[in-house]
């Protein structure tokens, strides 16, 4: 029974075996699932579980300060030892990620909390700038301890420039050597390259300028600047970042005026300065009394206007009289397009100058006045070739409008005149020189015959 009915139950089971083996048709909904799932976008941002070893190092700073200041602690005062040092740690330490760390550490002993003060729970040390003694010579001394620092990493560069400018807002939170000795280690760092002139901006800031910190600061660092180079190269330091019309803003408002800033700093025995800065006014006073005086000409203002306005500004800026009439000479021959052709440009130009002479002769009421235009008449012509005929020409116009007198031209020919287009404007010259020689013993004897 057992045998006949065996292979006949296997026989009839076997399909439904198969059956449930295969998987049943997926029904739409479980499908639509399915696929969502494998199309699911991952997040970006979303975080991985990571081995320990691979997850980046914390920015811990403390343990930084602690190698350096203990290391600082062995060298001692020897400044020599600490250049040694810190070379030989930028090979072991992250430099380029504890810059400020360091840099604080260097100048202020420890980590600077904001406003400039150092924590009392850090470990410090005394061998700093603001421990040091406050005298030029320490600070020399120093600053070749950051000039080969950076030397060697040269991508600290960068920070030490943001150090300096955020020790320079700290200004107020140190004591008043504190101040002094960054001021003289920041002039001697200007004056030597490792530093930009653009970190003065912030002695800008309006609470240093307010409780005068910022001039006071200034006094130390131009001295120290000065000391190591001169005014010439401290001016050109300036210009190169547009500074050099700053200075006055050292001050507040109501003290930002020439008298002011040449007497503070003429008595904290910087005279140099003070004559760079009064200079450096007038140079802007004459530039915009050139462009107000070209514009007043384009408009076609009446001369008397013109003249009061120009003489109100020679006051007020303190401009002699032969810059001025410099001034004007340039103004009155950059009103007009001259003609390219040479045998035209002189006619032009009587026509034009005999409009302008009224206005010229208001400001040749000296002698050197006289000649400074003559002069600045012969640099033109030299300069534009068109002119180098019309030279004599000018001169005999400005001469009958009472622009100029003999004194001064007799004086220009003798010996007064420069080396540009010279020869050629003696010898036009020659004729007229000696009507008026003529001119004046007829006139002398004419008188003696009077007496």
């Amino acid at each position: 029974m057992y045998g006949a009915a065996g292979p006949q139950a296997r026989s009839a089971s076997a399909p439904v075996v198969r059956s449930l083996q295969r998987p049943p048709p997926p029904t739409t909904g479980v499908s639509f699932m399915n696929n969502q799932k494998q199309q699911k976008p991952t997040l970006s941002g979303q975080r991985f579980k990571t081995r320990k070893r691979d997850e980046k190092e914390r920015f811990d700073p403390t343990q930084f300060q602690d190698c350096i200041i203990q290391g600082l602690t062995e060298t001692g005062t020897d400044l020599e030892a600490v250049a040694k040092f810190l070379d030989a740690s930028g090979a072991k330490l992250d430099y380029r990620r504890y810059a400020e760390t360091l840099f604080d550490i260097l100048v202020a002993g420890g980590m600077l909390a904001p406003g400039g003060t150092l924590a009392d729970d850090m470990m410090r040390t005394d061998v700093c700038v603001f421990a040091a003694q406050e005298d030029l010579e320490t600070m020399q001394a120093f600053a070749q301890v950051f000039n080969k620092l950076i030397r060697r990493y040269k991508y600290l560069e960068k920070g030490f420039e943001d150090e300096v400018k955020k020790l320079l807002l700290f200004l107020k939170g140190f004591s008043e050597s504190e101040r002094n000795k960054l001021a003289m280690l920041t002039g001697v760092l200007l004056a030597n390259g490792t530093l930009n002139a653009s970190i003065l901006n912030s002695l800008y800031n309006e609470n240093l300028v307010k409780e005068g910190v910022s001039a006071a600061f200034a006094v130390k660092l131009f001295k120290s600047w000065i000391n190591e180079k001169d005014i010439n190269a401290v001016a050109a330091s300036l210009r190169k970042v547009s500074m050099d019309n700053r200075l006055m803003e050292l001050f507040p408002a109501n003290k930002q005026s020439v008298e002011h800033f040449t007497k503070y700093f003429t008595e904290a025995g910087l005279k140099e300065l003070s004559e760079y800065v009064r200079n450096q006014q007038t140079i802007g006073a004459r530039k915009e009394l050139q462009k107000e005086l070209q514009e007043q000409m384009s408009r076609g203002d009446p001369f008397k206007d013109i003249i009061l306005y120009v003489k109100e500004e020679m006051k007020k800026n303190n401009i002699p009289e032969p810059i001025v009439i410099g001034i004007i000479w340039s103004s009155v021959m950059s009103t007009v397009e001259w003609n390219k052709k040479e045998e035209l440009v002189a006619e032009q130009a009587i026509k034009h100058l005999k409009q302008y002479s009224p206005l010229l002769a208001a400001f040749t009421t000296q002698g050197q006045s006289e000649l400074t235009l003559l002069l600045k008449i012969q640099e033109y012509c030299y300069d534009n070739i068109h002119f180098m005929k019309a030279f004599q020409k000018i001169v005999v116009l400005f001469y009958k409008a009472e622009v100029l007198s003999e004194e001064p031209i007799l004086k220009w020919y003798k010996d007064a005149h420069v080396a540009k287009g010279k020869s050629v404007f003696l010898e036009q010259m020659k004729k007229f020189v000696e009507w008026l020689k003529n001119a004046e013993e007829e006139s002398e004897s004419e008188a003696e015959e009077g007496d």
